[in-house]
């Protein structure tokens, strides 16, 4: 009997190996075909220099749709669609901002926050106020700050090495500024930008109003601005005259998610989602956040036909229309999951720029997270090596939450993101090809594994 059981272990260890050399194999396998033949460097070229940036419910974004359905078929997918998904119109419109800086007025670089109402294309003067924190801002009198314009001077915090927790903490700055000023009687707000760029670019992104409150204009400068602004702020007296004619709409427009998918083969009413956002701002083209994470999406359909995978389970991709200002695709793709009572076994987002992979995050159970941990000395030599985050993605948040889906999100190196995000300089220019197609390899070597082991 003990001769037995040693014999049946000696064979599943012999599985075992012969099973990890062969997915290892297929890794390669991923990874030369999208290095060597890979379309989503291209694929970005064309979106950014043909459509550019395509805010949701804009023409741009409409433009951006027909170019994924075209990209989707491109691949060979067995199915391409169109999902429907109503979003919200905002319009920026005309902007400026000048600042009265040793007596006299100049024209700075400056964004108004995304879904902010502006001045109604009116001059608002007034004299600045700077803060650095909400706390300094309620500890002031209202006699301090009614009718004047506050400037938020909170800066990213340069000392945490993730960037995102950076953005996580400055981040409120740029969303709640309006309500808290508000409080005191404020007629306008400046931010220092999100960033951790030492340059002058502006960051846009969105904000939102209580109902409580009035919706006072919000806008955002550049560091170097900022910087400047801190100084006469300090040593004397400063003003500002802020012109925006950005307003909400008040009828939603009808969009879309693009959605292509390749049939499984033995289970294919299980399905694995993976995807990023067509929508982007209004400003530069889109190119880290988040066309980056469209092509990859694509990429991993194109490489799994180029290489003759067939899948055990349906690979679907997604590009979500209106993650920016208000998530309406990851909420249509979630109730229309719900409704077609689909069983999505991971769903997985790329939206944090196209740079070198560096992990990927898990939002799923231990037991699922332990599962797809055993696997990762797989992704090791590609050096994809941190797994520890708890990561999804906002557009698969719907789905993650309503239908309790496991996600899973890719993790690239963070440094240089915040530099691009929300602004004029998020362009093509500013992704590296290698970086891009490294980021697709680590999404399709992630399915791949799933697809043959099950999670």
């Amino acid at each position: 009997m003990k001769k037995i059981i040693l014999s049946v272990a000696a064979l599943a260890a012999v599985f075992t190996a012969q099973s990890r050399e062969q997915d290892s194999l297929m890794f390669r396998k991923i990874s030369d075909d999208i290095m060597l033949h890979g379309t989503c460097y291209d694929n970005l070229r064309v979106l950014c220099k043909t459509v550019g940036h395509r805010l949701s419910g804009t023409p741009a974004a409409d433009k951006a749709v027909k170019w994924g359905e075209k990209a989707m078929k491109g691949t060979g997918a067995d199915r391409v669609w169109l999902q429907p998904a109503n979003v919200p119109v905002w319009h920026r419109g005309k902007e400026s901002l000048e600042l009265k800086l040793n007596g006299k007025y100049r024209a700075v670089p400056t964004l108004s926050l995304g879904n902010s109402e502006g001045t109604g294309g009116k001059t608002l003067e007034a004299p600045i106020v700077m803060v650095n924190t909400f706390d300094e801002y309620m500890a002031l009198p209202e006699s301090a700050v009614k009718d004047k314009i506050v400037f938020f001077n909170y800066r990213f915090r340069q000392d945490l090495v993730n960037s995102f927790e950076g953005y996580g903490d400055a981040v409120k700055y740029r969303w709640n500024s309006p309500n808290i000023a508000a409080k005191r009687g404020a007629a306008g707000i400046i931010i220092r930008s999100i960033s951790t760029g030492e340059d002058n670019f502006p960051h846009t992104g969105s904000m939102h109003y209580a109902d409580s409150v009035k919706k006072l204009p919000e806008m955002a400068i550049g560091n170097r601005t900022a910087d400047a602004l801190e100084f006469a702020c300090k040593t004397g007296t400063v003003a500002a005259r802020m012109t925006s004619e950005c307003t909400m709409r008040k009828e939603l427009a009808p969009s879309f998610n693009v959605i292509g998918e390749i049939k499984g083969t033995e289970e294919p009413e299980k399905i694995i989602t993976v995807g990023g956002h067509l929508d982007s701002w209004d400003v530069g083209e889109g190119a880290h956040d988040d066309g980056a994470g469209c092509v990859q999406a694509i990429e991993v359909l194109r490489a799994f036909k180029a290489l003759g995978i067939k899948p055990k389970y349906t690979i679907r991709a997604v590009l979500f229309m209106n993650e920016e200002n208000g998530v309406a695709g990851g909420n249509a793709y979630a109730d229309s999951a719900i409704a077609r009572k689909e069983q999505h076994i991971l769903a997985i987002e790329s939206d944090a720029g196209g740079f070198s992979p560096r992990g990927i995050g898990f939002e799923m159970s231990p037991e699922q997270k332990e599962k797809i941990l055993k696997y990762t000395d797989l992704f090791r030599p590609y050096n994809v090596y941190d797994f520890t985050m708890e990561e999804g993605g906002v557009d698969i948040g719907p789905i993650h939450r309503k239908l309790k889906v496991p996600a899973a999100g890719l993790i690239p190196d963070s440094q240089r993101y915040f530099d691009y995000h929300h602004t004029n300089n998020d362009v093509f220019e500013q992704v590296n090809h290698r970086e891009l197609k490294l980021g697709a390899v680590t999404l399709a070597q992630l399915i791949y594994l799933v697809n043959v082991h099950g999670i």
